[in-house]
């Protein structure tokens, strides 16, 4: 099956209770419902019957690198859990510029999906597979039903709420209040002293242009605080890179 139709089978729309049999291939097995437990651990703690009814109706989805999960003015009838992997949620201006809203891995689950499943509204950024991504899909009304009936389930959604609106937040007084050179130091000194990475892929996170982001790290690299590569970038100064990002 292509990445297509596994599209199609994802989050809009999922395929009806009828046509389940179809995809078999996509069903839990015994591992794959181990390791939902394991992430997911506030499910263990519902009634041994529910637990059940709920796996025998989630979707398991692998997606490759690059697969849209979901895109902006598209519908949310499903609640991902991810298993391996980790998606990219993104907010894209009409010019092409992206801004980096947060990132969903596993033990995670998508804000931007709660809240559409909530508000019943549609997306309003795009999700993208950074790294291949086994995703568990739970049908709409089974996440309603979990959120009404069971306390566990409410607060692993709503102190996730809480994180991301701080991590959004920060974000929010980044982009408002702090010079690109200033944020560009901060992602720096987030990531491992050698980074493997494009230009454009830092300026994707920062939402700039690559041209920028390439001047302010060829500056770095002139006072000693990083070595640049191609696609490689290694950090010298760590120290020097957080004074300024404090600054």
């Amino acid at each position: 099956m292509g990445v297509g139709a596994i599209g199609r089978l994802g989050f809009y729309p999922l395929p009806s209770p009828a046509r389940w049999r179809e995809y078999n291939k996509y069903m839990l097995t015994n591992d794959t419902r181990k390791r939902l437990l394991q992430h997911y651990p506030m499910l263990s703690e519902l009634p041994a019957v529910e637990i059940e009814s709920l796996l025998e109706k989630a979707l398991m989805m692998p997606l490759p690198v690059g697969t849209v999960v979901f895109d902006e003015n598209q519908p949310c009838q499903g609640f991902p859990l991810v298993l391996s992997g980790n998606i990219r949620v993104i907010k894209s201006a009409a010019n092409g510029r992206e801004l980096q809203l947060y990132r969903v891995m596993p033990g995670e689950s998508c804000i931007l999906t709660s809240s559409c499943l909530l508000g019943h509204t549609r997306y309003q950024a795009r999700g993208i597979v950074e790294q291949d991504v086994e995703l568990v899909i739970l049908p709409a009304d089974i996440f309603h039903s979990l959120l009404a009936k069971h306390e566990s389930f409410r607060s692993y959604v709503f102190h996730l709420f809480s994180e991301r609106f701080t991590d959004l937040m920060t974000l929010v007084s980044a982009v408002a209040f702090q010079k690109l050179d200033q944020r560009l130091a901060a992602l720096l000194i987030q990531k491992p002293l050698h980074i493997h990475t494009t230009h454009q892929a830092l300026a994707d996170e920062l939402g700039s242009a690559r041209e920028i982001v390439s001047r302010l790290l060829k500056s770095f690299a002139d006072q000693g605080w990083v070595k640049l590569g191609r696609e490689q970038i290694a950090i010298t100064n760590a120290d020097a890179l957080k004074r300024f990002a404090a600054l």
